[in-house]
C-alpha cells in the first residue's frame, strides 16, 4: 500500500511503525475471510482491509477521528486472526493498538462512553474493586431487565453465581518443588482472573512445583496492561506494565529466573509485546529481557514433559483462545499435551474464529460478542463433549455463559491428572 506521511509525521515512531505496516499490505483481501465481525456484519469497514483504509486516511491527514471510523475501529476484537491469514505479514496488532491510542486522544466520546471506559479502566485490572464490583452485579441481577444499556446489562450478567474466596496463593512468595528443582520460574497471578477463579492460579502452582519447578510470586507483578492498552489509554497501560517489568526484573537479577509463565493467554499476547511497547522508554532493554522469557503455561509445560497418563475416558473439547493461537502462534501444544495426559481431544469447527470474549468487548459490543458466543458454542456442543478445556479465562467466562457443558482451564486437567485434585466444575 502506498503511503504519504511527511517527514516530520515519520519523526513519531508510532507514526513510523504504522507507515511500515501499512505499506506492507497488498489489499489481497484474505483477511476477510477469518475476520469475525466481517462475517457477521457483512460490512467491508468491520474488516482488517478495510479498518486498515480507516486508519490510513486517519493518520496521513492527521484528523480529528469521526464517528464513523471510531465505530468500525471499536468493533475490531482484537483476535488477529487476520494476522495468521494475512500472506504479507502485515502486523495488524501494532497498527491498531496505535489507532486506538490516537483515538483516545483525539476524539471526544460521547459521556456515557468516557463514563462506561473509564469505570472499566478503574475497576477490571483491580482485583479487589473488580470483587467488589461482582458482589454488587450478583445484587443488581434481578433488576437487569429495568436497565436500558445493553452494555450494562451485560455488565450485571458476568457476575458469576459463586464468587470464589481471595486465594492466599496469589500473595507474594515462593513455593519450594515438590521435586528435583529443575527451574525458577514466576508465576503471573493476573488481575481479573484472581477474582473469578482462583483454581486456575492454584493448579498452576501444584503442577510446577510437581514437575520441579520452584513458583516465585514477584512483590509488585500485577495486571499485564493489556484490558487499558486496547482502550487507547496508553499511560495506564505502560504504568501497570512497568510495575511488571520492574518487580520480574528484580527476580531475574537476584536469584534469577528461567521462564516467566503466564496461564491467561490474553496476558501473555501483551507481555511477550513489552519489547515493542517500550521500545522509546528508558525501561526498553529490561522489557525485552521480560518479554524474551515470557512463556504461556503450555510452552513451559511441553519443555518440562508432564508424565503420559493412562486413558481417561473423558472427551475433551479443546477451545483455542484467539490471543494464544494467533497472538502467541501457540496452537499444537494445549492439545498435545492433554492427549499425552490421557484425555480424548475433539476441536470444533471454525476453531479459528474468536468466541467474543476478547477483554472487554463483551461488555462493550454485548450484541456483536453475544453472536459469536452463541456459534462458538454451537461447534463446541456439536462435538458432544463431556468438558471444554481453554487457556484463557475470558473465553472461559464467555462460553460458560451459554452452555451448560463444564469449562476448565487446561492447566486444570493436566493438574488433574498428574495427581492434583479434580477440577471444581466437573464435581
Amino acid at each position: 500500500m502506498q503511503t504519504n506521511f511527511t517527514e516530520e509525521q515519520l519523526k513519531d515512531a508510532g507514526t513510523a511503525r504504522a507507515n511500515q505496516i501499512l505499506r506492507s499490505c497488498v489489499h489481497c483481501g484474505f483477511c476477510t475471510a477469518t475476520c469475525p465481525t466481517y462475517q457477521v456484519l457483512g460490512d467491508e469497514l468491520d474488516s482488517p482491509r478495510g479498518r486498515i483504509y480507516l486508519i490510513k486516511d486517519m493518520l496521513e491527514n492527521e484528523r480529528v477521528p469521526d464517528k464513523k471510523t471510531v465505530k468500525h475501529i471499536d468493533r475490531c476484537l482484537s483476535c488477529l486472526a487476520c494476522m495468521t491469514t494475512c500472506p504479507s505479514g502485515v502486523h495488524y496488532m501494532h497498527l491498531v493498538d496505535h489507532a486506538r491510542d490516537y483515538i483516545e486522544k483525539h476524539y471526544d466520546r460521547p459521556w456515557h462512553d468516557k463514563a462506561l471506559r473509564w469505570l472499566l479502566a478503574r475497576i477490571l485490572p483491580y482485583p479487589g474493586r473488580f470483587r467488589l464490583a461482582l458482589l454488587a452485579a450478583k445484587i443488581g441481577k434481578p433488576l437487569r431487565g429495568m436497565v436500558p444499556d445493553a452494555r450494562l446489562r451485560a455488565m450485571l450478567d458476568m457476575a458469576p453465581d459463586r464468587i470464589p474466596p481471595v486465594s492466599r496463593n496469589d500473595d507474594p512468595q515462593s513455593f519450594a518443588p515438590k521435586a528435583e528443582r529443575r527451574m525458577r520460574v514466576a508465576l503471573m497471578t493476573g488481575c481479573a482472573q484472581k477474582a473469578l477463579n482462583t483454581d486456575i492460579n492454584d493448579a498452576t502452582i501444584r503442577l510446577l512445583t510437581r514437575l520441579g519447578c520452584e513458583v516465585v510470586v514477584a512483590k509488585g507483578a500485577g495486571c499485564c496492561g493489556a484490558l487499558t492498552h486496547h482502550m487507547g489509554k496508553t499511560g495506564e497501560s505502560h504504568a501497570t506494565a512497568a510495575k511488571n517489568i520492574r518487580a520480574w526484573t528484580d527476580e531475574m537479577d537476584g536469584e534469577g529466573l528461567d521462564a516467566i509463565v503466564i496461564n491467561t493467554s490474553g496476558c501473555g499476547t501483551t507481555v511477550k509485546d513489552y519489547g515493542h511497547m517500550f521500545a522509546q522508554d528508558a525501561l526498553a532493554d529490561d522489557a525485552a529481557r521480560v518479554a524474551g522469557i515470557a512463556l504461556d503455561i503450555s510452552e513451559l509445560l511441553t519443555r518440562l514433559e508432564i508424565p503420559e497418563g493412562k486413558t481417561k475416558g473423558l472427551r475433551v473439547a479443546y477451545h483455542a483462545a484467539c490471543s494464544l493461537q494467533h497472538g502467541q502462534k501457540v496452537k499444537t501444544a494445549p492439545k498435545d499435551l492433554l492427549k499425552r495426559a490421557g484425555f480424548e481431544v475433539v476441536e470444533p469447527a471454525d476453531s479459528h474464529l474468536c468466541c467474543g470474549s476478547a477483554g472487554t468487548y463483551n461488555l462493550m459490543q454485548p450484541e456483536i460478542s453475544a453472536k459469536l458466543k452463541d456459534r462458538k458454542v454451537r461447534t463446541l456442543e456439536a462435538k458432544k463433549p463431556e468438558v471444554i478445556a481453554a487457556g484463557n479465562i475470558g473465553c472461559m467466562m464467555q462460553i460458560g455463559s451459554g452452555t451448560e457443558v463444564p469449562v476448565v482451564h487446561t492447566v486444570e486437567l493436566l493438574d488433574w491428572a498428574t495427581g492434583g485434585p479434580k477440577p471444581r466444575s466437573l464435581t
